[in-house]
């Protein structure tokens, strides 16, 4: 910005400096005649991103202006680029007329966009909520507590809750994702938003407790909070107060279409931290792409807002089990009659009703927006004959909430033209009939064209001038053309309007009475439509209520309707949810990976109990370890939303947490290390499970030495089976962990198979009771085209390591190791509490104690005692002391 005083610029130049102060963080698009121009640090900052000229024309203060512009047609284009990176921009339009203008043109701010605040179409991903987040801070007893409210600008959606503690801040931001998030200058928790974009801070004052409250209570016109029970919700008021203040400021309307505010309570619904959602990859893929997701495999929706009910309901798995028995019970309906064909091609005409209205109650809409929502008007009598025949009490609901409104129907078919203009300022949206004034006016625009040929025929004829012709442009109005070689010929009645290079132009009396007449009917007929367009907009807005609880329930019949068509076409089974404990699985399969691979998928079971809480998994790499636990989890996600899974049965207690701690990666950007992750979400995981959780660990320990990873995970296993004693599946390469199936009362030991072919590994995807016999390292790496030189050594290697180790490729005790039949493994110290599973059968109990024994009698066999003097024997027995 300029940091020459304001009152040393050009007038033209102060102006812009007043509307930038108002706006200082959000670039300002500045019309100036058929261009929007950005100037100094909005010019190179819009230079940079859009990839436009930076120019530096004229001079105000003394010193060059820098400077950057885009066309006012293109406008649209270039703020969509500009939103998509987080950026807002605010729009001034010339609100002057630059003919009576003493001095610049009067500007004012027509718009502001943000990237929370979107609803117009063109800016919005179809498939994908846009949330603008707002986050308050108090502390209660010693407890940071985050206050979150959040609002869907283009359907009405507006919620909040409370969360305690960075982590959990941390995972409601990755589960709701927000396009711009609102927070106070002094927020603590900043650290946790530098990667996300669109943050926008606003002065702490915005966030007062008291005056948030009346924000509210003046939104939903009552008296106080109580009916939406979050009256001791005063963390997440604040925020929410901020947040619609904010939304406000930046639609310059009221907001009619949020009418109220959810509380979100967090026992409700199954929770699901940030790492759980990345290893799921419920939405995004571990690439950050969309590719061989849940929802790719999941989402045959309709309308588009059935698409983002879905997400929500797969980002927000419920625990309810009314509710999800409830959608259970339509999905199983429209399933066996097979209704779900004949509910989608209906409901493929009702598209994105849900936004439609959001802009209708802006009064955004466009004219092709209400043209759409004739056409989900026209659908809703069909869906509501088709649903008239449900058998269940959802379905039964679901109807009663789709209002058909049959006059506005008929109202918007008599209003509009089949094909209306994009814009308002275009002109013909009404059909001939709905306004006699109308009619009128734009008889005259048509009736232009027959009067124009019929003055050119009989002036031809009058004057004999064969060249003579009539016609109109925007700049001149009416006109008579005579060519310049006959322009000699005209009357003396016409006059010179225009000299062009080959022609003069003329008028006459009475065409300039004509094109008075005919210019003031185009203007008072543009002027006619505006205003039956807003009388339109009123008469939707008097009955918007309604119109959004039909566009509720029509999303939730889609999603409903998908889950149906989905369960047929890919084979679910309704799973049997309940609360007496344990996870049962037959026949389990990987909704993503079964459709995507060539071969044919290999189901597995799992028997999760009180007896049987925790399983070591164990197998070789490729073998299909993550794709088990993964579809555990994926299956146990789907029964809580209410869709059926896949396996042959499936019965399930309710889960209160879904954790993962799988595969590997670190966090540059915030200091951490791979070990660093790995614990700190093994940390939450301990933290935070509770009986009733679903935990899957996978590696735990792999990421340091092999003594330290091998302590933690062997606790790690303990914590969860002893003391949390919640269903777990561990995956590990540690086999020392296997002994733990015999010492612990609630755990066991399965493992993936494989076979070996001559030279080859076989993967076999099968889970079997019992640990694994061995890990098949080299014969993956063999796989993966490590060079045969280094898999031979790696070979020698293992052999060497076999020998002083006394431990054997199948993690069995060699007691021929460095060749002393004294190395015999030590039986266990700790006591078996069952009978040991499967063919393998370590013989030591504590892994530590073996290797210390082994290498202290490595040491002792390698003395030579015959050829040692007395003083190096000392020595000698000095050092295997010290070892000891």
């Amino acid at each position: 910005m300029s940091k020459t005083p304001v009152d040393n610029h050009t007038p033209m130049m102060r102006q812009y400096f007043g509307l930038k102060s108002e706006h200082p963080n959000q670039l300002l698009f500045y019309r100036m005649g058929d261009f929007y121009e950005l100037f100094y640090d909005d010019a190179k900052r819009a230079a940079q991103l859009l990839d436009i000229t930076l120019t530096a024309r004229g001079h105000s203060g003394g010193m060059p202006i820098p400077m950057a512009g885009i066309p006012f047609h293109a406008a649209e284009n270039y703020i969509a680029r500009l939103v998509r990176m987080g950026e807002s921009v605010v729009v001034a339009e010339q609100t002057g007329d630059p003919a009576t203008s003493k001095g610049p043109v009067e500007r004012k701010i027509a718009r502001i966009v943000t990237p929370g605040t979107l609803s117009d179409e063109a800016f919005l991903e179809e498939k994908r909520e846009n949330l603008l987040l707002s986050l308050a801070h108090q502390t209660r007893k010693g407890l940071d507590v985050f206050g979150f409210s959040y609002l869907d600008m283009a359907s009405g959606r507006f919620c909040l809750f409370e969360v305690d503690g960075h982590e959990a801040l941390s995972s409601e931001l990755q589960r709701l994702s927000p396009r711009e998030i609102l927070v106070s200058e002094d927020f603590p928790a900043r650290s946790l938003l530098k990667l996300e974009k669109g943050v926008s801070e606003l002065g702490p004052w915005h966030f007062d407790y008291e005056s948030s409250y009346r924000q509210l209570i003046q939104q939903f016109n009552t008296k106080d909070l109580s009916g939406f029970g979050c009256e001791a919700l005063t963390s997440a008021i604040a925020s929410a107060g901020a947040l619609l203040q904010y939304a406000k400021d930046t639609q310059r309307t009221a907001l009619p279409h949020i009418q109220s505010i959810t509380v979100e309570h967090k026992d409700d619904s199954v929770l699901i931290d940030g790492a759980t959602r990345r290893n799921l990859e419920i939405d995004i893929n571990l690439t950050g792409g969309t590719s061989n997701t849940l929802i790719e495999v999941l989402d045959n929706c309709a309308t588009p807002m059935g698409s983002r009910l879905l997400k929500r309901w797969l980002h927000t798995p419920i625990r309810d089990l009314d509710e999800i028995q409830a959608r259970q019970q339509v999905v199983h309906e429209l399933q066996s009659t097979q209704a779900y064909d004949g509910f989608e091609s209906t409901l493929k005409k009702v598209g994105d009703l849900e936004r439609i209205l959001s802009r209708v109650a802006l009064r955004s809409a466009r004219p092709r927006d209400l043209l759409r929502l004739r056409f989900a008007l026209e659908a809703t009598p069909d869906i509501k004959a088709q649903l008239d025949t449900a058998q269940s009490a959802r379905l039964i609901a679901l109807n009663q909430r789709i209002l058909a409104q049959p006059e506005t129907t008929t109202t918007l078919t008599k209003a509009l033209v089949e094909n209306p203009p994009s814009v308002v300022r275009d002109g013909g949206i009404f059909a001939k009939g709905y306004d006699e004034e109308l009619d009128e006016l734009l008889a005259l625009s048509t009736n232009a064209t027959d009067f124009l040929a019929e003055m050119e025929r009989t002036e031809k004829e009058r004057t004999g001038i064969s060249s003579l012709k009539v016609g109109f442009n925007r700049v001149h109005g009416y006109y008579i053309e005579i060519s310049r070689l006959h322009s000699d010929q005209a009357p003396v009645e016409y006059i010179r309007r225009q000299t062009l290079k080959n022609a003069e132009r003329f008028i006459t009396p009475e065409l300039k009475a004509f094109e008075d007449k005919a210019l003031s009917a185009k203007s008072k007929s543009l002027a006619r439509e505006k205003e039956l367009y807003e009388d339109l907009l009123d008469q939707l807005n008097a009955i918007l209520s309604e119109l959004q609880t039909t566009s509720q329930a029509l999303a939730q019949l889609d999603v409903l309707n998908n889950f149906a068509e989905r369960s047929a076409s890919l084979h679910f089974c309704c799973p049997e949810l309940h609360n007496r404990g344990g996870v049962n699985i037959v026949a389990g399969r990987h909704p993503v990976v079964e459709t995507v691979i060539s071969d044919p998928f290999v189901p597995n079971d799992l028997e999760l109990n009180t007896e049987r809480s925790l399983l070591m998994i164990t197998g070789p790499n490729m073998g299909g370890k993550s794709t088990y636990m993964r579809q555990i989890a994926l299956i146990t996600l789907l029964a809580h939303t209410g869709c059926f899974v896949p396996a042959e049965s499936a019965s399930i207690s309710v889960v209160d947490r879904i954790f993962t701690r799988m595969g590997s990666s670190d966090d540059l950007a915030g200091g951490r290390s791979t070990f660093m992750v790995e614990m700190t979400e093994t940390a939450n995981i301990l933290n935070n499970a509770s009986k009733n959780s679903l935990v899957l660990m996978d590696e735990v320990g792999r990421g340091t030495s092999t003594f330290d990873g091998l302590s933690l995970a062997w606790a790690a296993v303990e914590y969860l089976a002893n003391t949390l004693q919640c269903y777990v599946l561990f995956a590990t390469h540690y086999f020392e962990l296997t002994t733990l199936a015999d010492q612990l009362d609630n755990a066991a030991n399965v493992h993936l198979t494989a076979t070996e072919y001559e030279d080859d590994i076989v993967f076999l995807h099968k889970v079997h009771e019992g640990p694994a016999s061995q890990s098949y390292g080299l014969q993956v790496a063999q796989l993966a085209g490590v060079p045969r030189d280094v898999i031979r050594h790696a070979k020698q290697k293992l052999k060497e390591l076999e020998v002083v180790t006394g431990i054997d490729v199948e993690g069995n005790v060699n007691s021929h190791a460095q060749e002393t039949p004294s190395a015999k493994a030590p039986e266990t110290t700790q006591p078996k509490t069952k009978e040991p599973q499967g063919n393998y059968q370590p013989q030591q109990g504590d892994m530590f104690i073996q290797a210390e024994e082994n290498a202290l009698k490595a040491s002792l066999s390698a003395l030579d005692l015959d050829a040692m003097t007395p003083r190096e024997a000392l020595n000698a027995l000095y050092e295997l002391q010290s070892q000891l």
